[in-house]
């Protein structure tokens, strides 16, 4: 009978820095989460971290009043006019804007220092404001959220009990203008009515999938 043939061992260095010629290191994603007014955003990053999917989540600064239940530090960090402006000129906000007759701003500290963490980064900003990140921070993952109608939008606005029924009609104008920037977004997810978990589902594949594509890189803050 004959001897198996036999192959000669490679003497290639066999290289352990990664997953068989993929880089085993950190795979940070950021996202930008937006939508118009009552779509809930908020609510989806909630169900997120429900699921137990580990980010940090963005804490953008507004000039704002707080609404009921709302949390300093946590919801927003609600600053005076004066600190707003003091930030500006510091050179702190990655961007900023001016909405509904109050400024918002997402400070740089709350993305350079998770990114360097190696941490998943997810904001919610307004549809203006994803304008400006989309330049600040080119390889971001741009999500647009919408609700299934604009019924649903108007219910879940009236149902947070902090607007006027002025205030909602000129949100929701503004919402018809801005659905035309949903192209530009990479992403476009509908949040359906008592699905928030599905939803949640949702962003986190669209997580794991940035994290995976072969033309990855690390956003960096212009």
């Amino acid at each position: 009978m004959n001897n198996p043939t036999s192959f000669p061992m490679s003497t290639q260095t066999v290289d352990t820095s990664g997953h068989f010629g993929v880089p085993n290191e950190p795979r940070p994603v950021v996202m930008i989460l937006s939508g118009p007014s009552g779509v809930g955003k908020d609510t989806a990053l909630d169900a997120l971290e429900a699921l137990g999917v580990r980010f940090h989540r963005v804490v953008t600064a507004t000039t704002r009043t707080p609404r009921a239940n709302e949390i300093d530090g946590k919801d927003y960090h609600f600053v005076s006019v004066q600190r707003f402006a003091d930030m500006i000129d510091r050179n702190e906000l990655l961007e900023y804007a001016l909405v509904y007759s109050d400024y918002k701003g997402v400070p740089m500290s709350e993305i350079a220092g998770p990114l360097a963490a190696g941490e998943d980064v997810v904001m919610r900003v307004d549809v203006q404001g994803a304008e400006t990140m989309r330049v600040r921070m080119p390889g971001a993952v741009t999500v647009f959220l919408t609700t299934a109608t604009e019924d649903e939008m108007i219910n879940r606005l009236r149902g947070r009990q902090a607007d006027t029924a002025e205030q909602i009609a000129i949100r929701v104008a503004r919402a018809r203008h801005e659905l035309a920037e949903l192209p530009k977004f990479q992403y476009a997810v509908v949040n359906q009515h008592d699905c928030i978990e599905e939803t949640a589902k949702t962003l986190w594949a669209i997580l794991t999938a940035a994290r995976a594509r072969t033309d990855y890189r690390r956003v960096e803050i212009r």
